[in-house]
């Protein structure tokens, strides 16, 4: 059986002495005189005696531990971002609590309860796809618990954020296959329930309008991210009356189950039907069909900035209690062509 860690009460009974005394020689307390300090001191070290890192926390009023909740952690998006968390937060002395929702509504909610049961003294969240309440979030406020919301944000106005902008990164991204003389551009967006899904459709249609072309909404169809509802959305766009041949698809994920299910139905790829794509993720760059170009959403820095804002938000509540301004950081996405030359968003 593993040795119990030796306690300042056990201490203090070989030297007997009481524990408070133990303490403050331990802590070089000026009312212990220097030959008790000694005597404490010599005791522990022979005993390995360790400081209890919990109670020191609870009376300091901190873990000095950050909660992370995100869809999925196997996403490369997400790994990026995870990295730039734990980099951050462990140049501040801080720890980082990983957990993912699956895409749950219902498992994010209960992924909250765990982060406040452990005491975080804050927390990250890129929301699932099926949230649609955010009473989870908004009851942390009362446990005076800050919430940075990452990437996949809430519609809401008076929350902490760090998002790519979307809207100016489909603009460029529709706008670049006007160039290339395509005119019947589907898109296979994300869910109604993202507020990205949102930021892509207004994309959309302000880049038909800004090149003096009519939006046509049966051209922009939804699916749930898995890859059946994405071959769902393919179905319909290539049963629309125009012929489709360029598609612009919510992430490389969404983009990887179009493909290769267009495949299968004997189009060719980049010849037939053209495709761009959000992420960007490197795995794209080695394939031999890779999409014509990608949306670059800037994870590691989106979890960088997203991290700061939170441990500033956690220093400030000490001096500031009453903090009430709020952080909102739109990074600017840049369209990478696949073919060889970045177009930089202006």
């Amino acid at each position: 059986m593993p040795a119990k860690p030796v306690t300042i009460k056990e201490i203090a009974k070989l030297l007997e002495v009481s524990t408070s005394t133990v303490s403050r020689a331990l802590h070089d307390h000026p009312s212990i005189g220097l030959a008790t300090t000694q005597k404490v001191k010599k005791l522990a070290k022979e005993l390995q005696y360790e400081r209890n890192q919990t109670a020191i926390f609870f009376q300091q009023g901190r873990t000095y531990t950050i909660g992370v909740i995100l869809p999925e952690l196997s996403e490369a998006f997400f790994s990026a971002a995870i990295s730039a968390i734990e980099d951050t937060a462990y140049k501040r002395n801080y720890t980082v609590l990983l957990a993912q929702s699956h895409d749950d509504e219902l498992k994010e909610k209960q992924l909250v309860e765990k982060m406040k049961h452990h005491r975080v003294d804050g927390l990250l969240v890129s929301i699932s796809k099926n949230t649609s309440s955010f009473e989870h979030f908004n009851s942390l406020s009362k446990y005076n618990i800050p919430v940075v919301f990452f990437d996949r944000i809430p519609a809401l106005d008076n929350i902490h954020s760090v998002s790519c902008n979307l809207e100016t990164g489909t603009v460029e991204a529709v706008s670049y296959l006007l160039k290339k003389g395509h005119r019947a551009i589907g898109m296979i967006n994300g869910p109604d329930t993202l507020f990205a899904s949102k930021q892509r459709r207004e994309g959309y249609i302000k880049a038909m309008l800004k090149n003096r072309l009519k939006f046509d909404p049966s051209l922009l169809v939804n699916c749930d991210l898995t890859e059946v509802s994405t071959q769902k959305a393919l179905d319909e766009l290539l049963a629309n009356r125009r012929k489709v041949t360029a598609v612009v698809t919510f992430n490389d994920y969404v983009w990887l189950y179009a493909m290769q299910y267009a495949r299968k139905l004997g189009i060719r790829i980049n010849e037939e039907l053209e495709y761009v794509s959000y992420a960007n993720l490197p795995i794209t760059s080695y394939m031999s069909c890779a999409p014509l170009a990608s949306v670059e959403q800037f994870p590691y820095q989106q979890g960088q900035k997203a991290t700061e804002i939170l441990l500033d938000l956690l220093n400030s509540r000490e001096k500031e209690p009453k903090q009430q301004a709020y952080y909102n950081v739109l990074v600017e996405s840049q369209l990478v062509d696949k073919q060889g030359k970045d177009q930089q968003l202006e």
